[in-house]
């Protein structure tokens, strides 16, 4: 038996795909030699939230379409998008199934632990992509793609501890505002 998307639930997600645009818009770039541009930004709270609030599957879609905009957007990144919408898509998708995995009921502590696996996966798919690019795309060598990541990962680091810090508070927030107004969203 197919199972239905409520109206709310697909109206969450396309607020969720638009904060994770804005989110992501919110960012100071950051040049880089080798591969570009790095940045600091507010799009990993919104894919994570995406994850905690809508589960795996509409949840990653939302975190991966919104980036996925994003990048289409911007010139700079408009080549990339759709593997954005892969990276940052699985990124609400692991956060999702750690925060339904078990009990039905979650909290902060969940919700913590659902947005560093989130986190974590995104920021190996991330540095893997930005890896492989260096050595396809700007062809340089292994060594100086890997020492490249390097002037990535403050950045990286600085962006999941963001997400791990707020994801978790809002989504707290945001599941207690909905119970008080009796919304659900399954």
């Amino acid at each position: 038996m197919k199972q239905k998307i409520s109206t709310k639930r697909i109206a969450m997600a396309g607020l969720m795909a638009a904060l994770t645009v804005i989110g992501s818009w919110m960012r100071i770039v950051i040049p880089v030699d080798i591969g570009g541009n790095t940045a600091f930004h507010l799009g990993n709270i919104m894919c994570a939230l995406s994850g905690i609030l809508l589960g795996p599957w509409l949840g990653g879609t939302a975190a991966g379409l919104g980036s996925a905009i994003y990048d289409m957007l911007n010139p700079a990144y408009f080549d990339e998008a759709w593997i954005t919408f892969l990276t940052k898509g699985a990124y609400g998708v692991v956060t999702g199934l750690v925060i339904r995995f078990g009990k039905k009921e979650w909290g902060y502590g969940k919700s913590i632990l659902a947005t560093v696996a989130g986190a974590v996966t995104y920021a190996i798919l991330y540095l893997a992509k930005s890896f492989l690019k260096n050595i396809i795309v700007s062809g340089v060598t292994a060594e100086a793609a890997f020492l490249a990541l390097g002037l990535k990962l403050p950045a990286t680091i600085f962006n999941a501890a963001v997400a791990i810090l707020f994801a978790p508070i809002l989504a707290v927030a945001i599941q207690k505002a909905l119970k008080q107004s009796h919304i659900s969203l399954e």
